[in-house]
């Protein structure tokens, strides 16, 4: 037989909390339930009265979309020992889920698809950190795929048109705004203007089919930039 672990259950939900204890009780038998909360309020008299092994923690509560990140890193924080699941239906607020990932949760499943399963409960219980259930994993494995595919793009374009890192340099900080004279003033780029003016005409004709070069200004070069994938618009920071 399984060893026996307790379980506090934060969510606000009256219906969703039904069906979430019924999961405990025909898939989790060595689950004992010892509290409930509803909100914010109620976690801590349950927690100081009986700390549980798990908390499954909703994300949403009372139409804040914070405070289950907020509970889960006072909780982190004050009894590291609790293992903290949550279990959301906050299926689009991706920064909500790396917020509480940040906040120490030990796995998040999401309140789609298979919705919570012995597997996750267990997987935690076990000492696992990053458990999730399916729906979060396809997302995930989207965004890596996603990831690997542009950054292997980008590579592509470095290497065929021969862009050395002042070149990029140069591109990232006229994407930014910056004026050349701003980018000669700045730590990694040993130039003159001059130079950079002569470096921007010697881009656009690496950059351009001949019959395109004709009138390419600052703008346009930077744009071609993002297309070819030399530059990564979610990814553009300034040097000092």
């Amino acid at each position: 037989m399984e060893n026996k672990f307790s379980v506090i259950i934060v969510e606000d939900a009256r219906l969703e909390l039904k069906g979430t204890e019924e999961i405990f009780r025909t898939e989790i038998p060595e689950a004992q339930i010892i509290g409930v909360a509803a909100n914010e309020r109620e976690v801590w008299p349950l927690l100081e009265k009986e700390l549980p092994d798990l908390l499954l923690l909703d994300l949403g509560l009372g139409g804040s979309t914070t405070v289950g990140v907020e509970i889960c890193a006072a909780v982190k924080e004050r009894y590291p020992k609790v293992k903290v699941l949550i279990f959301t239906g906050e299926l689009l607020n991706e920064k909500l889920w790396v917020d509480v990932l940040a906040a120490g949760a030990d796995g998040i499943v999401l309140k789609t698809g298979e919705l919570l399963t012995e597997f996750e409960i267990r997987s935690v219980m076990s000492g696992r950190r990053n458990v999730f259930n399916q729906p979060i994993l396809k997302k995930i494995v989207a965004r890596f795929e996603e990831t690997v595919n542009k950054e292997s793009l980008r590579q592509r374009s470095l290497i065929e048109y021969e862009i050395d890192r002042y070149d990029e340099c140069f591109l990232r900080h006229l994407a930014l705004g910056y004026t050349k004279d701003m980018i000669a003033n700045l730590r990694t780029m040993p130039f003159g203007v001059k130079s950079l003016e002569k470096r921007q005409a010697d881009l656009v004709s690496r950059l351009f089919p001949e019959g395109e070069q004709r009138g390419v200004n600052v703008t346009r070069l930077v744009v071609r930039a993002i297309e070819l994938h030399i530059l990564d618009v979610d990814n553009l920071e300034a040097d000092e």
